[in-house]
């Protein structure tokens, strides 16, 4: 009997007092499956199916509805679906099903490796304090012509930035969090030159703030050319 779920590297071990009793517990060879929702005050419970990769990266398939194609979301992306009303919470409103008890991730060991990924990277753009850094980028919007701030702090927002930018059709309201609208005016070019850098306040990119690629911003299911130029490199 196995006592333990983990990919060929042992990079990812979940035991099994881990999981026991999580509701649809699936095994992949890099991966796990289980049964997750959110709730919305609304529209109730919408359910999907949350893969925790062995690497950290979250991905949810929504099942709010027969006719629903969306899949391979973000945890914060799903959250925006379900309708949730406070949004920006998506490891406490996100849950899923312990022993017939709706469970938020917060509580569970199942965000351990994504967090850990959060905390750490192979990259070379790290602050005086050891942390990767990357500085706010701007992505403009399809329909006001707008720039929009996003922050890259976290493997949860550079995906959200990395999905944006990818998208041509990208507009305002798709922001899963400072819920905003193309009436809404852009951010003053005064202010748009502050952008996070650690080594001076106004940089304009430097090696301490421009990365070129880790494991916060470079993600394993996607199949653009910088994500796939670094997995490959990562795996030499």
């Amino acid at each position: 009997m196995e006592n333990e779920v983990e990919r060929e590297s042992g990079s990812m071990i979940f035991s099994e007092e881990e999981l026991v009793e999580v509701s649809g517990l699936k095994k992949g060879t890099d991966f796990i499956e289980v049964t997750c929702g959110c709730t919305s005050h609304r529209y109730g419970d919408a359910v999907g199916r949350l893969r925790v990769f062995s690497n950290g990266d979250l991905e949810i398939t929504c099942e709010c509805t027969p006719g629903c194609n969306e899949d391979k979301l973000t945890p914060a992306a799903f959250e925006k679906h379900s309708g949730r009303e406070t949004a920006r919470k998506w490891k406490n409103n996100i849950w899923v099903i312990v022993n017939g008890e709706k469970v938020p991730l917060s509580k569970t060991a199942l965000l351990k490796y994504y967090n850990q990924a959060s905390k750490s990277s192979n990259g070379t753009n790290r602050s005086h304090n050891g942390r990767v850094c990357h500085r706010d980028e701007f992505v403009r919007c399809s329909r006001c012509n707008k720039e929009r701030r996003f922050r890259l702090r976290t493997k949860e927002e550079c995906r959200i930035h990395h999905d944006a930018l990818a998208d041509v059709n990208w507009k305002c309201s798709d922001l899963p969090y400072d819920r905003i609208t193309c009436d809404e005016e852009e951010e003053r070019a005064s202010r748009r030159v502050y952008r996070g850098c650690t080594r001076s306040p106004t940089c304009k990119g430097c090696t301490s703030c421009v990365c070129f690629g880790c494991e916060i911003c470079r993600f394993s299911d996607c199949s653009c050319q910088t994500c796939i130029d670094f997995t490959r490199n990562a795996k030499a």
